[in-house]
């Protein structure tokens, strides 16, 4: 029975190694260039990074569905998310290079409202819940849950036996 605990405690230090390594991955190549680009003070730097968000949603097809595997909420819409930042980029695209400063601000800020949520300890990034898993989330929450029950009741049964 300790074998079973070591085991199913090792598997699930391994899931949540694997979880990690998703969600670094997805700041490292999308949410840190939307934090970048809402954080932008000109239209061009705005663009050049909204865009390496917006190809990496394109490589990894973060384009439509739902990232809830149960039944679908509004914040979990890809689609919708997707849309925001595509729309987003091609009005950067649009803004004249003789557009005034006060027209370039304006866009900036929209921009900045579209990519930064309010939270309770300042801004967050807009991105749906689970975003970094998708399209594993399933098969992800099935893993971590058996494996983490599995644990449990075999450190459960430790103590019993003994």
């Amino acid at each position: 029975m300790k074998f079973l605990a070591i085991l199913f405690g090792v598997l699930f230090s391994i899931w949540l190694c694997i979880i990690t390594i998703f969600s670094i991955q997805f700041d490292r190549n999308c949410g840190g260039y939307l934090k970048r680009a809402a954080d932008a003070n000109t239209v061009e730097l705005a663009k050049k990074e909204l865009y390496k968000s917006y190809q990496y949603m394109l490589r990894n097809n973060l384009t439509e569905g739902y990232t809830s595997i149960i039944y679908n909420t509004p914040d979990e819409d890809i689609g919708f998310w997707f849309k925001n930042i595509e729309s987003s980029y091609r009005e950067l695209e649009n803004i004249p290079d003789k557009a005034s400063q006060l027209e370039k601000t304006n866009v900036l800020m929209k921009l900045r409202e579209t990519l930064l949520d309010k939270v309770e300890k300042g801004e967050s990034i807009t991105v749906p819940k689970g975003i970094s898993r998708y399209p594993y989330n399933g098969m992800l929450s099935f893993t971590g849950w058996t494996l983490f029950l599995c644990f449990v009741g075999s450190v459960i049964g430790c103590f019993i036996r003994d």
